[in-house]
């Protein structure tokens, strides 16, 4: 398994992110840059670190944590609005403001699933865990992307065969 190197941001044009990508384009708009789309399991394990309920940790989103449904003025804004969102690691705007693309892999019914939730989303929306399954050539105002950059092995863990 490889080391990841996460965007800080999803992708922006003026410090709001690019939405209105079906997951194709975004796929080639992240390849183009030298990246690629993460998989759910990836987005998943970065959001959560395995332990937080939400990104920034187990609170309930309040203002300062995310654009969901009821904290925010119902469109995308800029990223890095909500300080204290970020995830331990220093990521903006994983839950909230614009849903990421990610890819299923293992699923054959070539449904793409959504991870983070939107500007429009109820807060269990935002939660680490949620995924929402949409077709791969969906493109949407509250959908954007987060590219990921495979950057070398991960160094073994206890256990692992050498």
């Amino acid at each position: 398994m490889a080391t990841l190197w996460w965007a800080a941001t999803p992708l922006t044009i003026a410090g709001v992110p690019i939405t209105g990508l079906t997951l194709p384009h975004a796929a080639q708009l992240a390849h183009r840059l030298g990246a690629r789309m993460p998989t759910s399991v990836e987005w998943e394990w970065m959001a959560s670190g395995a332990v937080r309920r939400f990104p920034w940790g187990n609170d309930t989103p309040g203002r300062d944590h995310a654009n969901l449904r009821g904290l925010g003025p119902g469109h995308p804004t800029p990223v890095r609005t909500h300080p204290a969102g970020r995830t331990p690691d220093g990521l903006w705007d994983v839950g909230g403001n614009v849903w990421e693309w990610t890819t299923a892999p293992w699923r054959r019914d070539r449904v793409a699933l959504l991870r983070g939730g939107s500007y429009h989303s109820l807060a269990q929306y935002a939660e680490c865990a949620h995924a929402n399954d949409v077709p791969p050539g969906i493109a949407s105002p509250g959908i954007g992307l987060r590219p990921v950059r495979d950057t070398g092995p991960t160094p073994p863990t206890r256990g692992d065969a050498s």
